[in-house]
């Protein structure tokens, strides 16, 4: 450790435990009783769920912050924010503050653009402490549905088949389903890079932690980092800080809106935060109901999800893309599956397509965007259409086409798809270098389908 982090690691156990003795005189701390798993119980204070307290640790360890998640009884449930170590009976825990929900404030806001945080506001990228910052509860009042701007304007996210074929609009919700490997960190960093949006907001929520680093340098790079924001909760992190990492980058995005931006939300994965809150509501004995889910899962993905969105009129907007994790490439996974009903629209990778070496891997015949029709005009619509009619027309025909039973001249439609097969394979792909801008993506397939 250098000294200049020895330093600050020295002044900040000596606010910390200033806090705790500054909240000694007021008696009104109580003691932990029980230890389980994930769970502290604690006995002698009334705080309601969601309020934060300091436990006490060893004498050369700092005070652990954790949150209550649930009680029994006179009996809390504490769930911790970072792994703790040195937890003994009878120790004692504080409430933060006066013990108020939503009383602690998180560093939100521009000033935030270009660096990396973790699921509480702390700095992981070495560039020093955030100063002059503002902040904000983490949990931000619900719009009235009825005061959200229409979603009406396109979105240039830079992908050609996405531009061109699943048009974006700004304020929409995007999912983006994928097995592992397919390549969905690619592609979201090339939304990235590439994208129209005034700012970008990342939330590495429960991924590996090789992947955060690799993700900021190699995908999102140094310019893309520059207007961007990441929130990074790898997976070796307590459930609660998970969970905390995703409203947290929704927050910074809400900020941003709320000053007018046009933001793009990229949170890999909504599936990661889904298990997050099943490892809490599990470890406090919520019995578990879809295939190991308690149902304050699919309560808390809504919830989530409806916090992005158009502004008010006039205002900034969100357009989110949150990747979906689908257990063995299966579609009816319970996460997925709600996920696709509170989305405007979904985009699926195909693991099939990615091991014939096409990337972006998008399988465009089970893709939909529920607001295209808003946002693209309808000579674009038209011809999306029957770029998935011939495209499907030739995936189903594949086989006879490849054992020589195909015979031109009896299908109109057919004989279009197997002479433009080659044309459209490479229109859906693109590499990780080319920006493809709406305009020219919307050309592109002008071209191909006007082809004799």
């Amino acid at each position: 450790m250098s000294p200049s982090s020895a330093q600050q690691w020295r002044s900040a156990l000596g606010a910390i435990r200033e806090r705790v003795e500054s909240l000694e005189p007021q008696r009104s701390n109580g003691r932990l009783v029980r230890a389980t798993g994930l769970v502290l119980e604690a006995v002698g204070l009334r705080l309601p769920v969601g309020a934060s307290c300091l436990v006490e640790l060893g004498a050369n360890l700092p005070p652990a912050e954790a949150e209550v998640v649930g009680f029994a009884d006179q009996t809390l449930y504490l769930m911790p924010i970072d792994p703790l170590s040195g937890v003994a009976p009878g120790a004692r825990v504080f409430p933060l503050g006066h013990g108020n929900v939503g009383e602690r404030r998180y560093p939100v806001g521009e000033a935030l653009l270009g660096r990396v945080v973790d699921g509480v506001g702390r700095p992981l990228d070495g560039l020093g402490p955030l100063e002059d910052v503002e902040h904000a509860p983490l949990e931000s009042r619900p719009l009235n549905p009825l005061e959200r701007a229409p979603i009406d304007t396109p979105l240039d996210v830079g992908i050609r088949a996405i531009n061109a074929l699943l048009s974006v609009g700004r304020g929409q919700r995007m999912g983006l389903f994928a097995g592992s490997g397919v390549g969905k960190s690619v592609l979201l960093g090339m939304m990235a890079r590439f994208t129209d949006a005034d700012v970008i907001v990342v939330g590495l929520i429960g991924e590996r932690g090789r992947e955060v680093q690799e993700f900021i340098e190699n995908i999102l790079g140094e310019q893309g980092l520059k207007r961007a924001v990441v929130v990074a909760t790898p997976a070796d992190m307590t459930p609660l800080h998970r969970l905390k990492g995703a409203s947290y980058a929704t927050r910074i995005a809400e900020s941003l809106r709320d000053k007018g931006q046009n933001v793009l939300l990229i949170m890999d994965s909504l599936t990661r935060y889904a298990m997050a809150q099943r490892e809490i509501a599990l470890a406090i004995g919520e019995p578990p109901a879809t295939k190991g889910y308690p149902p304050s899962v699919f309560a808390k993905l809504p919830a989530l999800v409806e916090r992005t969105g158009n502004g008010r009129r006039g205002g900034g907007s969100i357009t989110a893309f949150y990747t979906v994790l689908t257990e063995g490439d299966d579609q009816q996974d319970p996460i997925a599956d709600s996920a696709r009903a509170i989305l405007d629209g979904h985009i699926v990778l195909s693991r099939r397509i990615a091991e014939s070496g096409h990337y972006p891997a998008i399988d465009i015949e089970a893709s939909i965007s529920r607001a295209m029709s808003a946002v693209a005009p309808e000579r674009q619509l038209t011809r999306a259409r029957r770029f998935k009619q011939f495209y499907s027309s030739y995936q189903r025909n594949q086989d006879l086409i490849a054992i020589g039973a195909y015979q031109p001249g009896n299908d109109k439609v057919l004989d279009a798809a197997v002479r433009l097969h080659e044309p459209m394979g490479r229109f859906l792909q693109q590499g990780t270098t080319q920006h493809a801008s709406l305009a020219d993506s919307t050309n592109m397939l002008e071209q191909l389908l006007a082809q004799p």
